[in-house]
């Protein structure tokens, strides 16, 4: 997927690495969310992420909450402080993006293409995504409109948003380049089998990207409110200001404030793996499996007769055992104890915030 456009291939890669440590509860917490977490080997999902980053361009920014920003230094050793933009509060993804545009405003830039992904996805086929990212930047200088990066549906997904493509463009070089037609939320079953079947819709990565110009003059006429936080920012005298002015800020969605109100969006379909790890659920088709389906991670676990089953243990001083039980996830650590049917794995969130709602008391 090379298309015959000569524009610069320069590039900017902004990583959003949020989170409230909810899903994957005991092992994310608040204080240490799923992207700084070791789940798939012995390098974390943030330290992957980078690590495809750096295939597209060593212009690498990393957006993270205060309380996460010594963790992410200690993983991104060789990043520099004026590359790690830290939120001195969650303020939702709205605000990471206009921190993470004005933190760029600052340098010198030619119009290369601004590109924001996610610290916690899972990507295999790193030449594949790369193809995809400069291709899609190179379509969002061209047209001058900010590109979303979809991913063909290999299942009929109910945990995902869908994005419906419109028209394909027709230029030398962007045959694989569509407008977008509408978004839609994470669908029931049969009517994801609908989308799979009819072949018009892309799994919503999140991903999307466009030059730093692009960005301003598409919030300025759909999002008045981003458009507005961003100067406020950029106005900031000073550290102290800075912080006082983001955390002013309403807990603003990038999906609804720019996404969903700007017309004229195109979308680039992604055939590389993708996952969004939400749930246990989906750990077992990330990790590698014994001959019984089973993935045991950590010391001290004794197993009799398990199949299909997802155990780790991060206490050394504590022998877990399960015997006879199928299709289930048990994961001990210092921070609690978790027992789930892998079907019901998605309620883990439900179960994380009574907790967290509890300690706050």
């Amino acid at each position: 997927m090379c298309p015959n456009i000569c524009y610069d291939c320069g590039m900017i890669v902004v990583i959003v690495a949020g989170g409230s440590g909810t899903r994957l509860w005991p092992l994310s917490t608040p204080n240490f969310p799923k992207h700084l977490l070791q789940l798939t080997d012995e390098k974390s999902l943030l330290q992957h992420t980078y690590e495809r980053s750096k295939k597209i361009t060593n212009n690498i920014y990393v957006i993270t909450e205060a309380s996460h920003s010594d963790e992410v230094r200690k993983q991104l050793p060789e990043l520099d402080d004026d590359h790690i933009i830290i939120e001195p509060g969650r303020r939702g993804t709205g605000s990471c993006f206009v921190a993470g545009l004005e933190r760029i405003s600052h340098h010198q830039h030619n119009g290369e293409p601004v590109f924001f992904t996610h610290s916690d996805h899972r990507v295999r086929d790193t030449d594949a995504f790369v193809d995809v990212v400069e291709y899609a930047g190179r379509a969002s200088q061209h047209q001058k409109r900010v590109t979303l990066i979809g991913v063909e549906p290999t299942y009929p997904a109910t945990g995902f948003g869908y994005i419906h493509k419109g028209n394909a463009l027709t230029e030398e070089g962007e045959e694989f380049v569509y407008e977008v037609q509408t978004f839609k939320e994470k669908p029931e079953y049969d009517v994801a089998q609908e989308y799979v079947q009819s072949g018009e819709y892309l799994w919503n990565t999140g991903y999307f990207i466009a030059p730093l110009e692009v960005f301003l003059e598409k919030m300025e006429k759909n999002a008045p409110q981003l458009f507005k936080n961003y100067h406020k920012l950029r106005e900031s005298k000073d550290e102290k200001s800075y912080h006082e002015t983001y955390l002013s800020f309403d807990n603003l969605v990038i999906d609804y404030e720019l996404m969903e109100t700007t017309p004229d969006l195109l979308v680039v379909p992604g055939t590389f793996d993708w996952m969004d790890i939400g749930s246990f659920n989906d750990l077992p088709d990330v990790v590698e499996l014994d001959e019984k389906g089973n993935h045991l991670r950590g010391d001290k676990i004794e197993t009799i007769e398990i199949e299909n089953s997802y155990i780790r243990n991060e206490e050394d001083g504590k022998t877990v055992a399960v015997i006879g039980l199928d299709n289930i996830v048990v994961v001990n650590t210092p921070h609690g104890v978790l027992v789930t049917r892998r079907d019901l794995a998605q309620r883990v969130g439900e179960i994380a915030k009574k907790i967290q709602a509890k300690t706050e008391i």
